[in-house]
């Protein structure tokens, strides 16, 4: 597919999940093409990051259900600081073993699981709406009912993929993008680069295969499609742009003067990438 036909399929209203973590291995690509699009009222499932920060800018959010939005190297994604501040969206603030065990919940088709992330904090304060369930065991012991989080697509990006759906991660963690998928009822999966089946097991162990092929809808090839998060071994975080747009979002007239260089509203990603390349030139 390309990214285009896969937002296609997405609508204002949806539960959207986003996998990888913080400023890495995001579907950035995918996220821009959304970006491009009149879907809105999203709630978002999300270790959030830039993919978090620019749908909270274009006002694309609803609500929010996260552990936390950052961008790694900077603490605080910039888009997301202002959003909160003023309100833009609901927050659904969880532990971040919380959501992991949420998409485990819905991934494997429960109402929910019992976790003790969350107990004695105040997650359970600013989430009125969790409840608690006692061990019916000798224990007794009392847990978090963390409940499925069910949504109705999520993105990933991989560093490989066959046109199968099989999907392959190459760098140091798998985050969470097989639950993503998993706990979808739609999955789409952007690329570094498609290959044919026999490559993603020739130079790297089959268990870097955490995608399966039943779990994916779609799959699109996107080369740097991660930018400016990192996608390990392929690239490494584009720290200096990354920088740029953290200033950029400081500032309403510079945020302006970035999105329209860089984020067009009928922009594409081959312009993006474009863009990208120049700016780096300027640079030196």
């Amino acid at each position: 597919m390309t990214a285009r036909e896969v937002v296609s399929r997405l609508s204002s209203g949806m539960t959207l999940g986003i996998g990888g973590w913080g400023s890495r291995r995001k579907p950035m690509a995918l996220v821009r093409e959304l970006l491009r699009s009149d879907v809105t009222d999203l709630t978002v499932v999300a270790y959030g990051g830039p993919d978090v920060g620019l749908l909270a800018a274009a006002g694309k959010i609803r609500r929010l259900v996260t552990a936390f939005v950052t961008l790694d190297s900077i603490p605080l994604e910039p888009h997301f600081r202002a959003a909160r501040q003023r309100g833009a969206f609901e927050l659904t603030e969880l532990d971040e073993a919380m959501l992991m065990w949420g998409l485990h919940a819905a991934a494997n088709r429960l109402p929910f699981l019992p976790v003790r992330a969350g107990i004695g904090s105040d997650v359970m304060r600013v989430n009125p709406g969790l409840r608690t369930v006692t061990s019916p065991y000798a224990d007794g012991e009392e847990f978090v009912a963390m409940p499925a989080l069910r949504m109705d697509a999520a993105l990933v990006h991989m560093n490989r993929a066959d046109r199968f759906g099989n999907s392959q991660y190459l760098g140091p963690d798998p985050y969470f993008d097989d639950l993503f998928c998993e706990a979808a009822d739609s999955a789409y999966v952007s690329c570094e680069r498609l290959v044919d089946t026999a490559e993603l097991t020739e130079k790297a162990a089959p268990q870097t295969l955490i995608v399966k092929r039943h779990y994916v809808t779609g799959v699109v090839e996107t080369p740097n499609g991660a930018h400016f998060t990192s996608c390990a071994p392929d690239h490494p975080r584009d720290e200096a742009f990354q920088r740029a747009y953290a200033t950029a979002a400081a500032d309403p007239a510079a945020w302006t003067g970035f999105r329209e260089r860089f984020l067009p509203a009928r922009g594409d990603e081959k312009g993006y990438q474009s863009a990208v390349r120049t700016w780096h030139e300027e640079q030196k």
